[in-house]
């Protein structure tokens, strides 16, 4: 088995990002959001305060992004995700600077429902897109 340059895997993925539809990209915040909160949660479960701090900052700046891409004048419920969005994200510095692993497993808890309400929305976005495409 070949193991990929790494320079072409940047490439792909920075295409991939590049040419996603919007509720496509969506998706892939959340998902990578998700991500970054587990692994600081394995990571301070493990004792590992630097790893999990990478994870958290990470996870902010995500966080950070949906946050001011947020359009509050286009969609009532625009609000409401706003505020959580600033509650996380508050949440996840007040983690990161004590450690605490329950504030971010409380924040994962919030995000994944949310993830998985996009990812409904995004397919039923897409779903006549891809049937319309020959």
């Amino acid at each position: 088995m070949t193991v990929p340059n790494p320079a072409m895997r940047e490439r792909y993925l920075a295409d991939t990002i590049a040419t996603a539809p919007p509720a496509k990209l969506l998706v892939m915040l959340y998902d990578r959001l998700v991500l970054d909160l587990t692994r600081a949660e394995d990571a301070l479960r493990s004792g590992d305060r630097t790893g999990a701090s990478g994870h958290l900052i990470h996870a902010q700046d995500i966080v950070l992004e949906l946050r001011t891409s947020l359009k509050l004048d286009e969609w009532e419920g625009a609000n409401g995700l706003a505020q959580i969005y600033t509650f996380v994200l508050t949440e996840l510095i007040h983690a990161n600077m004590n450690g605490d692993i329950k504030r971010v497993s409380d924040c994962r808890g919030l995000i994944e429902p949310l993830r998985e309400s996009w990812r409904e929305a995004a397919m039923s976005v897409m779903a006549p897109v891809a049937a319309a495409t020959p």
